[in-house]
């Protein structure tokens, strides 16, 4: 067996409130909207993957799910613009990687981040 895709999926009473944030922040397009499901994706081949955490790293809590992106500073831009809570500020980690949380319409905390180089 092979594991071809993993999905987060995220309780949200409204999911068109997110439509903005996902597109508008991470240049997202909608593959699948029935109304009551929105489905966002990129045209870019991931690689499936869970993490189990007991703490989000730095003593931050853990995320509802980590989107890795090719520029994060972007990102945080993008998410500034949009007004979006930063729930924790763009910082690098010891452990190799540029982050900051967002929170995203539905109350959910993303990790955003990019690998340092």
């Amino acid at each position: 067996m092979t594991v071809k895709r993993i999905v987060p999926n995220f309780r949200m009473e409204n999911p068109e409130e997110s439509k903005a944030f996902y597109e508008g922040v991470f240049g997202l397009d909608i593959a699948m909207n029935l109304g009551w499901i929105i489905t966002f994706s990129s045209d870019q081949p991931t690689t499936p993957q869970i993490s189990i955490a007991s703490e989000g790293g730095s003593g931050t809590r853990v995320p509802a799910v980590s989107i890795e992106v090719d520029d994060v500073d972007e990102a945080y831009r993008k998410a500034r613009e949009f007004g979006a809570d930063i729930v924790y500020e763009l910082t690098d980690e010891v452990w190799g990687v540029r982050r900051f949380y967002v929170r995203d319409p539905g109350g959910m905390i993303l990790n955003v981040l990019a690998h340092l180089s």
